[in-house]
């Protein structure tokens, strides 16, 4: 999965979000807790419905091949209990567009096992894709409200 996000907002702040706990807790859907460990590290709680299944997720969110202020990696992975695993990252890159307009670009994936994994990959697909979305479309309007 990749698309790509324009943000009114200079690159600097773009990526001063993606680093800010808080900001991340407010977009990623479903998400419960969020709260920073190490520059590096997170743990979280996620609440999400696949298809008919509910779980409540815990696990860790990791940062890795940081190239500040131009993007990384960020990592997610949580149990779910009799629900099963998810695991899911994105490779986001910032660019520029022009003074105060930001270009945000990601590629996302997604791996799910246990009870989830027998909803059939095109749900799979689909919801992870609409997950995708929505996180980075309520980034760009928290980053850079509409006025």
């Amino acid at each position: 999965m990749n698309d790509s996000q324009r943000i009114p907002a200079s690159q600097a702040i773009v990526w001063a979000a993606l680093n800010d706990p808080d900001i991340l807790r407010r977009c990623i859907p479903g998400c419960q807790s969020l709260e920073m460990t190490s520059p590096t590290e997170m743990v979280a709680t996620v609440v999400l419905k696949v298809g008919p299944v509910k779980a409540t997720f815990s696990g860790k969110v990791t940062l890795s091949e940081i190239d500040a202020p131009n993007g990384y990696r960020i990592i997610g992975e949580g149990a779910g209990g009799v629900a099963g695993f998810a695991k899911g990252g994105a490779t986001v890159r910032l660019e520029e567009e022009a003074p105060g307009i930001t270009i945000l670009h990601y590629e996302a994936d997604a791996q799910i096992g246990g009870k989830l994994a027998q909803l059939g990959s095109r749900l799979i697909d689909s919801t992870s894709r609409k997950l995708a979305a929505n996180f980075f479309e309520s980034f760009a309007s928290v980053v850079a409200p509409s006025p």
